[in-house]
């Protein structure tokens, strides 16, 4: 199967090396993760695997999904992912796949998760603007966009190109850190170390998949 799992980021540290540089590594919970379904070229188009990870209380889901789980052979689960193939896969539904498809043959991952949400924010914070000169003479203007039609097309008068870069929603959309080095893989504890920083907050979702452009 692909190297692929559904995890939980538990946050930040540090790893002293041998000649005493500090390599930052982001801790990542992968797993374990139960296989929910088998998908087959014959039978759906494709080869997939779709994988199930947290245990949530029958109450608090949904007949349609308790069923699913059901032939799987387990409970419900929180989160759900489907990992195409490009073969048939060697597994079954209710196998439980660990950390350890990535301790041979990966070097670098693919982490893919949903960024902190900043809420509205201004273009300084936004788009690192520079904001407004805070010398004598700008008042209450200081981090203002400034002018936003000035490259508008000749003839449109003040229209504002689509894209401008302005005020707004701030964080919150689909992210994936690529080719980040696996710095070390922990079986016992199912935990993988990822060198630099993978998007998300400490504790939320994030799929690790082997790098798909690298090693």
């Amino acid at each position: 199967m692909k190297p692929a799992l559904l995890g939980t980021k538990i946050g930040m540290t540090r790893i002293p090396g041998a000649k005493g540089v500090a390599t930052p590594v982001t801790i990542v919970q992968a797993g374990p993760c139960t296989v929910m379904q088998v998908k087959t070229v014959d039978r759906d188009g494709y080869d997939a695997v779709q994988l199930g990870l947290g245990d949530v209380k029958p109450h608090r889901s949904t007949k349609p999904l308790i069923g699913h789980a059901g032939t799987a052979g387990t409970g419900p689960k929180r989160f759900l992912r489907e990992v195409r193939l490009d073969a048939p896969a060697e597994l079954s539904a209710g196998d439980v796949v660990t950390v350890e498809l990535f301790e041979q043959g990966v070097d670098y991952v693919d982490v893919t998760a949903t960024s902190k949400g900043r809420g509205f924010t201004g273009v300084m914070r936004r788009h690192h603007f520079g904001g407004q000169p805070a010398s004598h003479g700008t008042e209450r203007k200081h981090r203002s966009p400034g002018g936003i039609g000035s490259s508008a097309p000749r003839g449109r008068g003040r229209a504002i190109k689509k894209g401008k870069r302005m005020p707004g929603q701030h964080g919150n959309v689909r992210r994936t850190a690529r080719n980040q080095k696996l710095f070390a893989v922990d079986k016992d504890r199912n935990l993988l170390l990822i060198r630099g920083s993978v998007p998300g907050a400490n504790g939320g979702l994030v799929y690790v998949q082997k790098s798909v452009t690298k090693g």
